[in-house]
């Protein structure tokens, strides 16, 4: 499956620019084999990065950070710590003072899950477009907005593409695809969030299943060649279709739903995904050690191409849990009944 309407140059750079990269330094790293002889990639392995999705404008097209770059950074990291710890030393005294807030702040720093065991010095996930940014709209493409603590409703058309947030309360539909446990940051693509940043892999002779733990949702990926299923069957996260190259696990994804953007996050959402390339790349560097690089090939909604990457951790003897999506199964029909009361008053 090839990337629709790009131009060979366009793509001959990209490549370069993976090829120089650190992480293609170690493409002679084999894996351990299973049984069957192919990579052994399974396991449970962490995604969780510090590093800001997109690159902030003043670094440019400076891909990696400096020693003294590094350095600084850490510092405002460990002080960032400290402040978050001081606003949050009597969570109950601030849960009591919610009544304007807009957040209750019960999920505090204690949550978060932002640190790696593998050293990144990249300036944002995005490596290509080469300044780390998103590459332009194409002309006419529908960017939907919302308040991310999902108190303020922005106005706006279903389908409601964000996650967090919402247009209206007149039904589920006008909420964020979080808000009603059907898309999370665990994509695909992955994208590291708050916590829950596990996925564990399962492998056998022609399939591969990818098992994510926010949402809670298995990818069943047959290795084997096969047709898609039929254009008219839309889901969620897609239809996958992989196959090693070399010990790089690659697996292509099309057949999304047109009711997730093609990119989305928490309060933004660009186009939609129903002509959307996904190609997503789970690269061995090392011993427990795991690049996941993804491709957006979308041209109905951006210019160009979008690439990121993402190191990854094997937890070692990890396990990962259901998650239930519990907040938000009884958030949606509070927020639907609080709305019903204040039309009634």
């Amino acid at each position: 499956m090839k990337p629709a309407n790009r131009p060979l140059s366009t793509l001959l750079i990209i490549w370069l620019i993976i090829l120089a990269s650190p992480c293609a330094l170690a493409q002679g790293y084999r894996p351990p084999r299973t049984e069957h002889g192919l990579p052994d990639l399974s396991g449970v392995w962490n995604f969780s990065t510090p590093t800001p999705f997109e690159r902030a404008e003043q670094y440019g097209e400076q891909e990696f950070l400096s020693d003294e770059q590094v350095a600084a950074l850490a510092a405002r990291r460990v002080e960032s710590a400290a402040a978050a710890a001081r606003r949050e030393s009597n969570a109950a005294q601030q849960i009591l003072a919610t009544e304007n807030a807009t957040s209750a702040g019960s999920v505090n720093s204690f949550w978060m899950e932002r640190s790696t065991d593998r050293e990144n010095r990249r300036t944002s996930v995005l490596v290509y477009p080469l300044n780390g940014r998103f590459p332009a709209l194409q002309p006419g493409v529908e960017v939907q907005r919302s308040d991310p603590n999902g108190v303020r409703e922005i106005p706006g058309q279903r389908p409601v593409r964000f996650t967090h947030g919402g247009i209206d309360r007149t039904g589920p539909e006008d909420r964020g695809l979080s808000e009603r446990c059907l898309v999370f940051n665990s994509g695909p693509p992955l994208i590291s969030g708050p916590y829950n940043n596990n996925l564990q892999i399962i492998q056998n002779k022609d399939h591969v299943v990818i098992l994510t733990e926010m949402g809670w949702d298995a990818r069943i990926i047959p290795l084997q060649k096969q047709s898609n299923v039929d254009d008219s069957i839309r889901l969620w996260s897609g239809d996958s279709r992989g196959y090693f190259d070399g010990s790089t696990l690659v697996v292509e994804t099309t057949h999304f739903t047109g009711q997730i953007g093609s990119f989305g996050t928490r309060d933004v959402a660009y186009g939609n995904a129903e002509n959307r390339l996904l190609i997503e790349r789970f690269i061995p560097v090392g011993p427990g050690a795991m690049d996941y690089e993804f491709t957006i090939d979308d041209p109905s909604t951006f210019t160009d191409l979008i690439v990121g990457v993402i190191p990854m951790s094997r937890v070692e003897e990890g396990r990962i849990y259901e998650y239930a999506c519990h907040a938000g199964n009884y958030a949606i029909r509070n927020i639907l009944k609080g709305a019903r009361a204040e039309e009634t008053r």
